[in-house]
């Protein structure tokens, strides 16, 4: 029964081989499950490598049981080992190609953790204001909850470089309103008139970073370093048609990269701006001089008893106090 079952095979196997050949050599995606097939490999699989396993099977069914005749379930199963291989063999490269991907996300997630957890505490150290997204300020107005969702959409698209300039700009409104607070009073017209100068930039930075956040999301998707590496390991092996595909893509990551500058850049200047005012307020003098001159006169009668003070200090004895009248 064995002996019969393998003879069947190796005459199914071998009988198939020559058309999957033909059709590898035509099309070799129909006949070779790889990413990267070819007519060479349609050669080594189909004139090499089939050929080679059928024979063995029929000699060990030979040499072991003798020449039984090949029965019929060896023949249908010979002739559909090539293409069951094909659909495992594909199956099981897809898989591994997802696998990879899922590491390289796992990869690419903790390595923008890492940078976020590094930015913050810079941030930190150097005095910027930290605006967490998930736990906002009880009294966070439209402004901040803007800066937080533009925050949250840069730190989604994996770029917690660019998200920094939320906290930043965070920081600078905070100092300056909180100076505008400390020298004008809220009703004065000069304070509102500010105020909405400060919130018109600050609003212009948001908008700005949607931008930013917008452009980053586009080329999520892609790995630059996967891709540079693909082309300089495989670049003379890759077909013109891949080549190109992954050339554009790195031109995409380039050219977005250029334009986040650019909008980086614009955000730049308007905490510029904002530092700007902030020096500006801070070197206004509101209210009466009192305290300084009030302190030269203090100093002043200070002096003067001073020089008096020693007439003070004498009784005189020798004249009688007179009674009062």
């Amino acid at each position: 029964m064995m002996a019969g079952f393998l003879q069947g095979f190796a005459y199914g196997l071998l009988l198939s081989c020559l058309p999957w050949f033909v059709a590898g050599m035509i099309d070799p995606r129909k006949a070779v499950p790889t990413e990267r097939p070819g007519r060479l490999q349609v050669f080594l699989r189909y004139w090499l490598a089939a050929p080679f396993a059928g024979w063995v099977a029929f000699l060990i069914a030979v040499s072991v049981w003798g020449s039984l005749g090949a029965n019929l379930a060896g023949w249908l199963a010979g002739l559909a080992a090539i293409p069951l291989e094909i659909f495992v063999e594909r199956r099981w490269r897809r898989w591994r190609a997802a696998r990879d991907e899922l590491e390289r996300e796992s990869r690419r997630d903790a390595e923008t953790a890492a940078r976020r957890a590094a930015l913050e505490r810079n941030e930190r150290e150097s005095g910027v204001l930290v605006l967490d997204p998930e736990r906002l300020p009880a009294d966070a107005g439209t402004l901040i909850r803007s800066l937080a969702e533009a925050k949250r959409a840069l730190l989604a698209a994996r770029r917690p470089d660019l998200a920094t300039q939320a906290d930043r700009v965070y920081t600078r409104h905070a100092h300056v309103t909180r100076l505008l607070h400390d020298k004008f009073d809220t009703r004065e017209l000069t304070f509102e008139r500010l105020t909405g100068l400060v919130t018109e930039v600050c609003a212009g930075a948001v908008d700005t970073l949607d931008a930013m956040a917008s452009l980053a999301a586009g080329v999520t998707g892609i790995d630059p370093e996967f891709v540079r590496g693909k082309l300089q390991r495989e670049a003379a092996r890759l077909p013109a048609e891949e080549r190109m595909a992954l050339e554009r893509r790195l031109k995409l990551v380039d050219d977005t990269e250029r334009r986040l500058r650019e909008l980086s850049a614009r955000n730049e200047a308007a905490l510029t701006a904002l530092d700007d005012a902030a020096v500006a307020v801070s070197g206004i003098k509101t209210g009466r001089p009192q305290a300084s001159i009030a302190a030269e006169q203090a100093q002043h009668e200070l002096r003067r008893f001073i020089e008096k003070a020693p007439q003070y200090g004498r009784t005189n004895t020798d004249q009688p106090i007179k009674d009062a009248p």
